[in-house]
């Protein structure tokens, strides 16, 4: 058994549909001791039907009641009638209780319910906006225009009755004028005097009740709720907006009402007129756009009193005028020229105007209306040409004939009274030269002569003159005639006459010099102008001079070698100068104007320049010198001899450009001297390190500016010779010798000078001593090769000891014999002079045979012993081939 905490629970209670949301349904208490309180407050766990049309509140303390939400509105003819409730509570000790509280709904009269579009309108809302608009056209035969739908609630049968409203009058217009201004719709308050008010802008008025009678009403209606009219309307006579209320009752007097409105529509039945009367209308020619001819009206019986909307138009095509659609202002549109066909002949212009009240398939009336154009003096004569080319010779006679101006001009204005005109103001730079002879003929002759050499004489070739063309008759200025001006209040044509004095040739031209002496440097390049001859004529204009080579300008090996501009006199050369070999030319020049000519004679001096640069012997070599070379050694004997064909030898200065790192060479003499040898300036030092490069390319510039001062040298033409050098260093031999030691070979060799060896060899030679030379032969490898510089033949050496043989070509390489050189002689009175010899010559092949492993003494005859012719022979053939070889069977270092 569950403990009763709900007190008045089970209950059953009442509320009516359409209750609003608050409203107090059923009132019940929750019993509980005062030291115990409610956990969960009374609330709806469950209801049958479901719903949320009610809730619970507390009233205060441990009192509740139910209310009604609102949402939804109960109804009793749509919703269930009766609802259970089951209502929940539990207490702090957790006792619970559930009783059911049933709602029984109770059903209520309502207001009948329009039904459609009637449904909408609210009761508070004024008879401009009603529920529904109908809109009848005018002309319809009477007919049911609407049906009225509504329906009540309880099912209980309706009486509709209709209050007939005219709105006519005032209220019509205020109804209109709402509309158009965009005014608050208002609240009808009542339809016996009441008033419409507005409630934001406070504005009110006083309406008007007009009651139909049955027997003039326009409108009815049915018992069925259909609405009738009852006329036929005409829109120009009848009231244009009719309001109707519509009231629908229940039995027990509850009513609703609605407003419809009703429109009548305007038709296009009648047909616009014309209201504007005149029909000729007269405006001068040459109008400008947009100039208003006539202000066409008309009007429209549709309209009533409000403006009528038509349209106008011109039926007739018509490039002249135009006609406003909307205002129907006819205006101008093109240039109506009363002088050009077919207004010359027949001026007057017929239109027919149409005014319609639709922009199409409307009604519309015509109108035939004519406007005449009336000529105006807006032409000034015209000339063809406008301009005049005359030429008359110099010294022209007076009174000469040049122009008659009337045979090229007329005026083409269509009324005789406005084509006259004259010819009067001439005028332009020495027009006194010149005269109109007639104004009516405007005949021009000459005035004077005119002689252009004349030093008073302005000098002018062409003169320009201006005629006046005017005309008589008052003109109508007009601004389609941008290049006329208006003289006097006259529109004027203005006439140029350019008349050109032909010259006569009278002079020949002459040169400023009778000769002409050009200075020329010979390294003037081709195509350079060197000078210019001019010639004038005393002719006015001058003529245009034109020049020419007629003689000389030529060589040997050149036909021209000089070209003068035709035009300007400027002279250029056609091949290059060469002092050397020509140091003048002369030749002759023509000026022509093309009828007389004369001649000058030019001459051409050739300057000379040091134009030629330094050339040297050899001028690329290649050399190899010992690591260990003394300082101030001339290399390997090297020397470069110089030549310049434009310098002296004194002119030539030595340096090294490039390639010369440490500086370890230098050139001496390095100025004043066609010659220069090539000298050590510095040890080589590798074990430190300051020479790392074993293998120099010295660029040598020869430059021939030695004997020119500092300041010249930035302004005399300075030639410069190259020579390039290839010198490699050797090293010292580092390659160790094998453990059997070689063969050491002496050779020695004494040149004896017998006086009966020779013929005619007043003095006996002294004898040479000959030099020991070593040979030890080493197992060397040869990877470098070389030229020698003084035979040219190639040779190949050890880049690390140095060692040297020559290469044959069709001999494998093969262990060098390394040689040294040694002096053994010493300088004896009276035997001659002994000295070391530098191997500078190809051995010869014959010579190698000495080099064997055994000494053998040369043969020479005994002391006293006479030589046979065939020994002699012998003899002078071995020591030519010694001298050539030198001696010794070595490439050069």
């Amino acid at each position: 058994r569950r403990p009763q905490l709900l007190k008045g629970l089970p209950a059953t209670s009442t509320v009516e549909e359409n209750s609003a949301a608050g409203v107090a349904v059923y009132n019940f208490s929750v019993t509980a001791s005062p030291s115990e309180g409610v956990a969960i407050h009374p609330i709806i766990v469950k209801s049958n039907p479901l719903t949320k049309a009610f809730d619970i509140e507390p009233k205060g303390g441990l009192e509740f009641r139910v209310i009604t939400t609102g949402n939804p509105v109960l109804d009793y003819e749509t919703m269930p009638k009766s609802f259970d409730l089951q209502i929940f509570v539990e207490d702090t000790t957790g006792r619970t209780d559930l009783n059911i509280l049933t709602i029984q709904v109770t059903d209520k009269n309502e207001h009948p319910v329009f039904q459609g579009k009637m449904a909408i309108q609210n009761n508070t809302e004024s008879y401009i906006h009603a529920a529904v608009t109908i809109y009848v056209m005018e002309r319809k035969p009477p007919e049911r225009i609407y049906q009225v739908d509504a329906a009540d609630p309880e099912n209980a049968k309706l009486k509709i009755r209709v209050t007939k409203d005219l709105l006519s009058g005032f209220c019509r217009l205020f109804a209109w004028c709402m509309t158009l201004c965009n005014f608050p719709c208002s609240t009808r308050q009542g339809m016996n005097g009441g008033m419409f008010k507005d409630k934001k802008t406070n504005f009110s008025f006083s309406s008007f009740q007009y009651s139909l009678l049955p027997a003039t009403a326009p409108f009815s209606i049915r018992e069925s709720g259909a609405i009738f009219s009852m006329k036929e309307f005409d829109y120009e006579k009848d009231p244009h907006c009719y309001f109707l209320d519509v009231t629908v009752t229940d039995p027990d007097g509850l009513n609703s009402t609605r407003t419809l409105k009703i429109n009548i529509i305007n038709i296009n039945d009648e047909s616009p007129y014309f209201t504007t009367k005149q029909r000729i209308y007269r405006i001068p020619e040459e109008q400008s756009p947009g100039t208003i001819v006539a202000n066409i009206t008309a009007k429209d019986p549709d309209d009533e009193d409000s403006p009528s909307r038509l349209f106008y138009s011109i039926q007739s095509s018509n490039r002249h005028f135009s006609i406003n659609p909307a205002t129907g202002v006819l205006q101008v549109t093109g240039r109506i020229d009363r002088d050009a066909l077919p207004l010359r002949l027949h001026p007057n212009i017929s239109l027919t105007v149409r005014v319609e009240d639709g922009p199409s398939s409307g009604r519309a009336s015509e109108m035939e209306i004519t406007i005449v154009i009336d000529d105006v003096n807006d032409n000034p004569p015209q000339c063809h040409p406008s301009a005049f080319r005359k030429e008359v010779n110099e010294n022209t006679a007076p009174g000469t004939v040049l122009v008659e101006l009337r045979n090229y001009c007329k005026d083409i204005d269509a009324d005789p009274s406005n084509n006259q005109f004259i010819f009067t103001g001439l005028s332009g730079f020495g027009s006194n030269n010149f005269a109109l002879k007639s104004t009516v003929s405007g005949r021009l002759v000459m005035a004077g002569t005119i002689d252009l050499e004349n030093p008073p004489n302005p000098g002018v070739e062409v003169y320009t003159l201006t005629v006046r063309v005017q005309d008589i008759a008052h003109p109508n200025y007009s601004s389609k005639y941008p290049f006329y001006f208006s003289f006097h209040s006259f529109l004027c044509y203005i006439i140029y006459i350019y008349i050109r004095i032909k010259p006569v040739n009278e002079f020949f031209p002459v040169f400023h010099n009778l000769s002409y002496v050009f200075s020329v440097s010979e390294i003037t390049k081709v195509g350079s102008s060197i000078g210019r001859v001019h010639a004038i004529d005393k002719d006015w204009p001058p003529n245009v001079i034109t020049y020419s080579i007629v003689a000389g300008a030529g060589t040997r090996d050149y036909t021209n070698i000089f070209w003068i501009s035709p035009t300007k006199g400027v002279v250029k050369i056609l091949a290059r100068l060469d002092y050397e070999t020509t140091q003048k030319h002369i030749f002759t020049v023509q000026a022509s104007d093309q009828e007389k000519s004369t001649t000058a004679s030019v001459t051409v001096n050739v300057l000379e320049v040091n134009d030629e640069e330094p050339v040297c012997s050899p001028n690329f070599f290649s050399l190899q010198i010992p690591v260990n070379l003394a300082v101030g050694t001339n290399i390997n004997g090297f020397r470069i001899e110089c030549q310049d064909r434009d310098s002296d030898p004194r002119s030539f200065r030595y340096f090294i450009k490039e390639g010369n790192e440490n500086n370890h060479f230098i050139f001496s003499p390095s100025a004043g001297s066609n010659t220069s040898h090539l000298i050590l300036a510095s040890r080589f030092d590798y074990e430190s390190g300051l020479d790392t490069n074993w293998i120099y390319s010295l660029r040598v510039h020869i430059t021939d500016d030695n004997l020119v001062s500092a300041r010249d040298k930035t302004t005399r033409f300075i030639k410069t010779g190259t020579v390039t050098l290839n010198i490699r260093v050797i090293p010292n031999p580092t390659t160790a010798t094998t453990t059997t030691p070689g063969i050491a070979v002496v050779t020695r060799r004494e040149n004896r000078y017998s006086p009966r060896a020779w013929i005619n060899a007043p003095e006996k030679k002294k004898p040479k001593k000959e030099v020991v030379v070593t040979m030890t032969k080493l197992n060397t490898v040869f990877d470098g090769e070389a030229r020698d510089p003084v035979t040219g033949r190639m040779y190949e050496f050890n880049t690390r000891s140095g060692a040297r043989r020559w290469k044959k070509s069709n001999e494998p390489p093969q262990p060098m014999l390394a040689m040294q050189v040694m002096s053994s002689a010493t300088e004896s009175s009276g035997q001659g002079v002994d000295r070391a010899e530098a191997p500078s010559k190809k051995e010869h092949p014959e010579k190698r045979k000495e080099l064997t492993a055994a000494t053998k003494p040369a043969t020479k005859p005994s002391a006293g012993q006479s030589e046979t012719p065939g020994q002699v022979g012998l003899r002078l053939q071995k020591k030519k081939e010694e001298s050539e070889d030198g001696g010794i069977s070595s490439p050069a270092p």
